[in-house]
């Protein structure tokens, strides 16, 4: 009996430890898959079936001293981080309310001037449309062991943020900061300015400025991205605006243009495209139009047009 005592007091003693463990911190699963059919007048493939997916793990919990800590990594097939398997991004991050949070990202941070340079239009030139690298929108410097911090309400409706990336090839790091304000109904105003000073010889300054206005069910909305790069040819302003209806809780429409502009070219790239989507529950249903034109900058050249579209079917879990 003596021994019998001796394990059941043993396991009651293992479930309350296993129970404070668990209770300690949280851990949230989230997921996102999609089957998509696109069409690219350029290329040669045709119309062409495709999915995407990720998963999301985070893990959550807060310490004796109140500080909210949180690790989250996403695994994602079509991940390109040149890492093994299917890790995509992650980061770790700890603050609270009153001393505002600090996270470091192993890959996938954007720094705090790019996490507003989404185009009103929602960046239709990122759609395989035959825009070189050098010619799509650039931005200040972000990459690995990028910290960023998020600064604690000092205002109603004002977000403020900063953040540092690593040193680059010229041992220098490169800062950014940007804010958000919403402190008036429907109206949203973000400002941001970032550098990269990664390279060597190089100057490079981001500076980011938009503004969104919501009534009723119409949403209008302008951007503007300013690239000032040491080389005068490589500068360049990225244009946009944007209008959306939404018809009900579960339809909505847009349509929004882009403009990238650079110097000592004959002419700029112009991207115009619609969207429409229908949401119910975790599906969305997705239709998307664009067409692009003097992709390369010139109004001359061969294949220099290009129209996509794509249909698709996400799910979020």
């Amino acid at each position: 009996m003596n021994n019998l005592k001796k394990i059941g007091l043993t396991a009651l003693a293992g479930s309350l430890v296993a129970t404070s463990v668990a209770y300690a911190g949280a851990l949230e699963v989230t997921g996102a898959a999609e089957m998509k059919m696109t069409n690219n007048s350029q290329s040669a493939a045709g119309k062409t079936v495709a999915m995407g997916n990720s998963v999301y793990f985070k893990g959550s919990g807060e310490t004796d001293g109140g500080l909210n800590v949180a690790l989250s990594f996403e695994l994602d097939q079509g991940a390109s981080n040149g890492a093994a398997g299917v890790y995509d991004n992650h980061s770790v991050s700890v603050g609270n309310d009153t001393l505002g949070t600090v996270t470091v990202h192993g890959h996938g941070g954007t720094n705090s001037a790019s996490a507003l340079d989404g185009t009103a239009a929602g960046d239709f030139w990122d759609n395989s449309l035959g825009i070189s690298s050098s010619n799509t929108p650039q931005s200040a410097a972000s990459g690995n062991g990028l910290v960023v911090y998020s600064l604690p309400a000092v205002v109603d409706g004002l977000s403020l943020g900063a953040s540092y990336a690593s040193a680059g090839e010229n041992d220098a790091g490169s800062t950014a900061y940007g804010a958000v304000y919403t402190g008036v109904e429907g109206l949203t105003l973000s400002f941001g300015k970032g550098e990269n000073s990664s390279k060597k010889n190089t100057d490079v300054d981001q500076t980011v400025m938009k503004l969104a206005y919501a009534y009723g069910p119409i949403t209008l909305g302008y951007s503007n991205m300013d690239y000032d790069h040491t080389t005068t040819n490589s500068d360049q302003e990225v244009k946009s605006i944007a209008i959306s209806y939404t018809l009900t809780d579960a339809i909505s429409l847009s349509y929004g243009e882009e403009t990238i502009e650079k110097p000592g070219v004959s002419s700029d790239i112009e991207v115009e495209g619609v969207t429409a989507s229908y949401t119910s529950g975790g599906m969305t249903l997705g239709l998307t139009s664009i067409e692009a034109t003097n992709v390369d900058h010139s109004n001359t050249a061969t294949a220099n047009d290009n129209e996509y579209w794509k249909v698709s079917l996400s799910f979020a879990f």
